[in-house]
């Protein structure tokens, strides 16, 4: 369990970043596709956590390297 709510204090953090500092991705957010189950109950454990807050990162990294300038 101690894993699980460190990836979500990990989630957590990181889209609050994306929120306050780039509000133009955070919109697309809850449209994301591997924040969307495809099961109908789905199991949430730490390896969908874990893709999910990879995700995140990439989204983030992808933005800061094509949309600002250093």
């Amino acid at each position: 369990m101690e894993r699980i709510t460190r990836i979500l204090n990990e989630i957590t953090t990181i889209t609050l970043e994306i929120e306050t500092k780039y509000p133009e991705i955070y919109k697309f957010l809850e449209e994301d596709t591997a924040t969307l189950p495809f099961m109908e109950h789905p199991k949430i454990n730490s390896k969908v956590l874990l893709n999910y807050l990879e995700s995140l990162k990439q989204l983030l990294l992808h933005h800061r390297e094509t949309h600002l300038i250093n």
